[in-house]
């Protein structure tokens, strides 16, 4: 899905720059240009760098149940 039509970033380039540690809409813009130009996108950008980081912070039961 496109996040930012004006620089056709999609929700894959923005998973794609969080999962290389991208942690701020700024370094976003940056590094994708997603937001560099109206900025109606940037709501939704902050959202998917927000639950990017919120899943890779979930703890993994199966392994403290290993332990």
């Amino acid at each position: 899905m496109y996040v930012c039509i004006c620089n056709g970033v999609t929700d894959h380039d923005i998973r794609q720059a969080a999962e290389a540690g991208c942690g701020s809409v700024p370094e976003l813009t940056m590094r994708t240009g997603a937001g560099a130009n109206c900025g109606s996108c940037l709501d939704l950008a902050a959202q998917l760098l927000v639950e990017h980081r919120r899943a890779r912070e979930l703890p993994l039961p199966v392994l403290s149940q290993a332990a």
